[in-house]
């Protein structure tokens, strides 16, 4: 082992001098602290006197305030750091202008009501899906399609000649054919291939001439009130596509299964509130309306398409929500439909109203078939109304627009993926109920 140089002996010497470093050990210079207990006075043992405590306690005098003028950096008319931001009165331009005017308080409006109202409209996303539309429309729920459509779909003299090359050709037109992107986008592929099923059903015309008695009808506006436990409900504003026809759909059940509905109790689903995601006004006004004109010869509601056609999936509703909002406006069609003809007292419909709906996002459908039965719906007692749901129908499993090549080798080729024609036959047989 070397020996240490004179200049680390003398560093050495001089930390130990400093109480620094001994042996390897940290230590602090100075006089060494006390570790015993603290010695015994009279501050140590009972605290410090009356008169110490007095003086720590005794409060000081508050100083005056004094009133300073706030200095903004107005007359200068730019920013200044430091200087307070000015107020300035509000500015009157002398004329009302409509795009500028902060408008009137809602107690000033006309139509403002102390009572509230929970409104419907086409941006609700229910958080209890079917169940909640359920109970604010009075509804029992039965699984499946009603026998009346089941009967048009089993049934080979209503169906369409070479309806699957047919559906195939549209899901192709749709998804492949009618855009120069490599993949189109669903806001894109979903509207054209409703369009192309429609084209498809509309062909069922020369064989049904009743069919040519309906018209579609876009961005028209629904309004229908009712009361329901003490709470009022709207359903308003716009929604699908309406098809309307010039002759109503006949009831789908009969008298014995709509007076069996007196024994359905209800489902509830306490301590979630009823109306929770319905919005609340106090602005409205209590109105009925079909949205078309006294005299329009396509007056009947016959079916309702709601399109999920939005890119981003966050955007779209979830199958469950899209059918409670199928279920509260065919609900809010049939309802506005029987006030015209039955008028708004409740009651007991003497021939019930029947409205359709099918949603889809491009892909997978749900359909519907609603029948309103009474207008009392105030209490949870008596006759409810009654809906058909089949849910979560693929009309196709996918639809590959890019060929899948591994090794240069296509192991996936370019085209539809689990076609099912069954779903194509229930649009096919919504479309033709109430005609054959």
């Amino acid at each position: 082992m070397a020996a240490a140089g004179p200049m680390a002996l003398r560093r050495a010497a001089a930390a130990r001098g400093r109480g620094v470093l001994t042996r390897g050990i940290l230590t602090r210079g100075g006089r060494p602290r006390p570790r015993g207990p603290l010695p015994r006075t009279p501050w140590t043992t009972r605290g410090p006197p009356p008169e110490e405590l007095a003086r720590a306690v005794e409060r000081r005098p508050v100083r005056e305030q004094v009133e300073l003028d706030t200095i903004t950096y107005a007359g200068r008319q730019y920013f200044v750091p430091g200087l307070a931001r000015p107020h300035f009165p509000p500015w009157d331009r002398g004329w009302h202008d409509p795009w500028h005017s902060p408008g009137p308080r809602y107690e000033e409006m006309p139509l403002y009501k102390e009572r509230g109202c929970y409104i419907c409209h086409q941006g609700v996303r229910m958080l209890e899906g079917v169940r909640q539309a359920q109970w604010l429309t009075k509804t029992k729920l039965v699984e499946g399609l009603p026998p009346s459509v089941l009967s048009i779909i089993n049934n080979p003299a209503h169906q369409l000649e070479h309806y699957e090359e047919g559906a195939k050709r549209a899901i192709s037109h749709a998804r492949f054919w009618d855009t120069t992107e490599v993949a189109p986008r669903r806001e894109h592929y979903c509207p054209v291939l409703f369009e192309d099923l429609i084209h498809l059903c509309r062909s069922m015309a020369v064989k049904y001439p009743a069919l040519t008695k309906r018209m579609l009808a876009r961005n028209y506006r629904i309004s229908a009130m009712w009361e329901r436990e003490s709470i009022l409900l709207q359903v308003r504003g716009l929604n699908g596509i309406l098809m309307n026809s010039m002759a109503p759909i006949p009831p789908v059940a009969s008298k014995e299964e709509i007076l069996a509905t007196e024994e359905h109790v209800l489902e509830t689903f306490y301590p979630i509130s009823p109306t929770i995601d319905l919005q609340e006004v106090n602005v409205y006004k209590e109105l009925n309306d079909t949205g078309f004109r006294d005299g329009y010869p396509y007056s009947h509601p016959h079916t309702l398409f709601f399109l999920e056609s939005a890119n981003v999936r966050t955007h779209r509703f979830r199958p469950e929500q899209l059918r409670a909002k199928m279920l509260m406006f065919a609900f809010g069609n049939a309802l506005a439909k029987a006030k015209v003809l039955y008028g708004n007292d409740p009651k007991v419909l003497e021939q019930p109203v029947v409205v359709q709906s099918i949603g889809t996002d491009g892909q997978l459908f749900q359909f519907m078939v609603f029948q309103l039965n009474t207008t009392d719906l105030v209490s949870s007692d008596g006759i409810k109304n009654l809906v058909w749901i089949d849910s979560d129908q693929n009309l196709y499993e996918k639809a590959q627009c890019v060929p899948e090549i591994k090794k240069r080798v296509v192991t996936k080729p370019a085209g539809i993926y689990g076609f099912q024609p069954d779903t194509f036959k229930k649009f096919l047989a919504l479309y033709l109920h109430g005609t054959v």
